[in-house]
């Protein structure tokens, strides 16, 4: 795999991890036309790695005062434990599913054009519904809210559903407004992909090679760096923009997908 394979992959791992694109989709389809495949698709899981630093950069003050309040704090224990009941889901289909996932779904570059074009058909609908929102604030989302949220993330085990597409509009069909449904979205990442990076890495260290292993480091530092511009500005562009403009990009690139499939056989 040369360098600039790893440093494309790694940019779109960073860009698109937070965004409900779904980055698993990108890479898979950037490595099907590359015509890089890595053993397992091990590769495309571990430099998540970066993304998941990123996001604990960015948000470590916040994380540090949930740490602080924990014990003395009701508020703060309710919206832990939410994120807690909302992961649980994917770790129990995770799990038992891995192998499936990896071996037919993640292998099937047809799958991942047609759900990207479906996944932002579905944006776009729910992006126009005038939804009441009920939650404006991820800290005060219901318990029940949330196992509902992680139920939804488990959709995100297709490649090119979108694990942050499909939690925020799990979120926002149960009465988060955008911002919200972004924030818990990001929150639940955490647990989920730190998750994901050790169970692969469980199943899969035994047969990476050294080249293997600088490939995934350097792809973890672009993405990182990329993640990290993301999240910084996510927020503020979902709240102004909504999200129609990941939806036509979804539709576009899975469009893309599905035609030069067709033409290259």
């Amino acid at each position: 795999m040369s360098t600039w394979h790893v440093i494309l992959l790694g940019l779109l791992e960073g860009l698109t991890e937070f965004l409900p694109v779904s980055s698993t989709g990108h890479l898979l389809l950037a490595g099907y036309f590359l015509g890089f495949n890595s053993p397992g698709k091990t590769f495309e899981v571990l430099i998540q790695l970066g993304s998941i630093l990123a996001i604990l950069t960015v948000y470590s003050a916040k994380l540090l005062n949930l740490l602080k309040n924990f014990m003395a704090d009701a508020r703060t224990r309710h919206f832990v434990l939410g994120i807690l009941i909302a992961f649980l889901p994917a770790a129990v289909i995770g799990a038992s599913a891995h192998k499936y996932i990896k071996e037919y779904l993640f292998e099937s570059p047809t799958l991942v054009c047609i759900t990207l074009v479906v996944g932002g058909i579905v944006l776009l609908a729910v992006d126009k519904m005038r939804l009441q929102s009920r939650y404006h604030d991820a800290m005060d989302f219901p318990l029940p809210l949330a196992f509902v949220v992680g139920v939804a993330q488990c959709l995100a085990m297709i490649p090119g559903v979108s694990r942050s597409g499909a939690s925020i509009v799990g979120a926002l069909l149960l009465g988060a407004d955008k911002r919200s449904a972004t924030e818990f979205s990001f929150f639940l990442a955490m647990p989920t992909m730190a998750g994901a990076f050790a169970y692969d890495l469980y199943k899969n260290y035994a047969g990476l090679t050294f080249h293997d292993v600088e490939s995934i480091a350097l792809g973890f530092v672009v993405a990182f760096f990329a993640a990290v511009v993301v999240v910084r500005y996510l927020l503020d562009f979902v709240s102004n923009h909504g999200f129609a403009p990941f939806a036509w990009w979804r539709i576009l690139v899975g469009g893309m997908g599905l035609g030069a499939i067709f033409v290259l056989g």
